[in-house]
């Protein structure tokens, strides 16, 4: 067919070129007859073979300038040879161009050769679907791989080579890749498989790309059948097992061999673990002592200079009231009581820190975890603190959220008294605090706000641990312990608490308690 066509132009041109020359002859004057030479070159464009072209390229042009000599008894010889030197220019033009593009088109025509060639002889299966998941082509492997014909693929869903098992998660996994496509290697840490015409199940590798072109989405899937690699991992597996029978076996006559030296050596070991354990027991006691020597340094220092103030005020406040026995000296008298009830809730409170901390220590404190009215709970709590507030010192309680929480009471009013007491303290007469509680059933976020001495960077880091009293605040009575303690009750109802601090500008406290189940 291809050789009948090029034959069929190529007797066009000549008959055209002859016609031309012919032409050319009869009347030598008219120029305008080179055209059909030019349109016998540009005809050879439908002509494979580049020397066709060649051959009426030149051709037309000697036909031009023998022409430009043909005797003419109208015009001079130089104007017939001007008039037909822009013709001969045009012919080569043409005859180049035709050349030109033809190599243009036959480097396309190789490429798409080589494109068709590797489709086509590629060992692997290579699979092309629309967005809609139907197959749009198909290469011989896949053909051979699946053993279907050609036609029976075209259009069908990919699903078909998939076995049906699989089809009802499948075109999500399909749609997955569509919404978020990237090129990726499927089969990796889990089997793979498809499924022949014949319904014959055979394992797979599969490999996705994608392009799009002219709007339109397609996915391009390899696919390797790798049968032959898990008939070998098989093979590979029950040699593995073989062995690990064998070593088994090897394993259970070295241990039967070596069982009368382990047990000469046994004693030797059952010693060595004793020595190793009363070694570590030893420095375990060793470090506990050091532990409890240092807290009580630390307790000794700190109680005889905490109770030293208090019994001293109590002492010098109990001798005085002895000398007012006068009416009119009861004011005096009322001052003196009021320093005594302030030094012993001092002591009460330095001693309910000791018996916390011992308690804690001794692992016998535990969460009775019920529900109840924070927001009723949080007011008793504010009108509970309103005697040991400060001249002209606010509280400003704000609170989102449901009313009911789940978690340990008697806990949480123990963390709240202290914080709030700490803001108390550490603030000003004139100072304000605040206090926000966000409820949201599953966590109680609570955020005490005051605008107190603050603390530096340096002390933030250790005010969670025992007897650690920050520098500004050394001569601020206290013991060091009602942080630690409230971390430990914030550990016990496994929650979590934090401080942002500047010197000067106050200290913001936030705590973070999640709803527990209810014993």
């Amino acid at each position: 067919m291809f050789k009948e066509r090029t034959f069929i132009i190529v007797l066009f041109c000549a008959v055209l070129t002859v016609s031309t020359i012919v032409l050319q002859y009869l009347n030598p004057t008219q120029g305008f007859l080179d055209g059909g030479l030019i349109a016998a070159i540009l005809l050879t464009i439908w002509v494979k073979e580049e020397v066709y072209t060649q051959i009426f390229g030149i051709t037309g042009l000697i036909s031009i300038l023998i022409a430009s000599f043909y005797p003419n008894e109208v015009g001079s010889r130089w104007q017939i040879v001007l008039e037909h030197f822009f013709p001969a220019i045009i012919v080569v033009i043409t005859t180049f161009s035709v050349l030109y593009i033809k190599r243009i088109y036959l480097s396309m025509e190789s490429d798409e050769r080589q494109l068709n060639a590797l489709f086509e002889h590629a060992t692997e299966g290579i699979i092309l679907t629309d967005k809609e998941g139907k197959i749009v082509l198909v290469n011989p492997a896949v053909l051979s791989l699946f053993k279907y014909e050609m036609k029976e693929m075209i259009g069908s869903p990919i699903e078909m080579l998939i076995p049906s098992r699989f089809h009802q998660h499948h075109g999500h996994y399909r749609q997955g890749f569509y919404n978020q496509p990237s090129n990726r290697t499927m089969g990796h840490g889990r089997d793979l498989f498809g499924v022949r015409k014949d319904g014959v199940e055979l394992p797979v590798e599969i490999s996705l790309s994608y392009y799009k072109q002219k709007e339109e989405f397609f996915v391009i899937a390899f696919v390797v059948d790798i049968t032959q690699r898990k008939k070998s991992e098989a093979i590979l597996l029950d040699q593995k097992n073989k062995l690990e029978q064998v070593t088994s076996t090897i394993k259970k006559l070295n241990i039967e061999l070596e069982d009368k030296v382990e047990q000469r050596t046994l004693i030797l070991k059952e010693a060595l673990q004793q020595l190793e354990v009363s070694q570590l027991e030893l420095s375990e006691a060793l470090q506990k002592e050091k532990e409890l020597n240092e807290i009580k340094s630390q307790f000794v220092s700190m109680a005889s200079h905490e109770f030293r103030t208090p019994l001293s005020t109590v002492l010098s406040s109990a001798s005085l009231i002895g000398r007012y026995s006068k009416e009119e000296e009861q004011p005096n008298r009322d001052k003196h009581i009021k320093k005594i009830k302030e030094s012993v809730k001092h002591l009460n409170d330095l001693l309910e820190d000791f018996l916390s901390l011992g308690k804690l220590e001794e692992g016998k404190v535990e969460a009775v975890i019920k529900p109840f009215d924070v927001h009723e709970f949080a007011e008793e709590i504010l009108d509970e603190l309103g005697a040991v507030k400060k001249p002209n010192q606010s509280i400003n309680l704000e609170f989102e959220g449901n009313s009911f929480f789940v978690t340990d009471k008697r806990l949480l009013k123990n963390i709240y008294l202290n914080l709030i007491s700490n803001a108390i303290k550490f603030s000003s007469e004139n100072g304000a605090i605040a206090l926000k509680i966000i409820n949201n059933d599953n966590l109680l976020k609570t955020i005490i706000v005051d605008s107190g001495i603050g603390i530096s960077e340096d002390d933030q880091a250790h005010l969670f641990t025992s007897f650690y009293r920050a520098r500004n605040a050394v001569n601020i009575q206290g013991t060091g312990l009602g942080l630690h303690i409230v971390k430990r009750y914030v550990d016990i109802l496994h929650g979590c608490i934090s401080l942002e601090s500047k010197l000067g500008e106050g200290t913001t406290v936030f705590v973070e308690l999640p709803q527990l189940e209810e014993n």
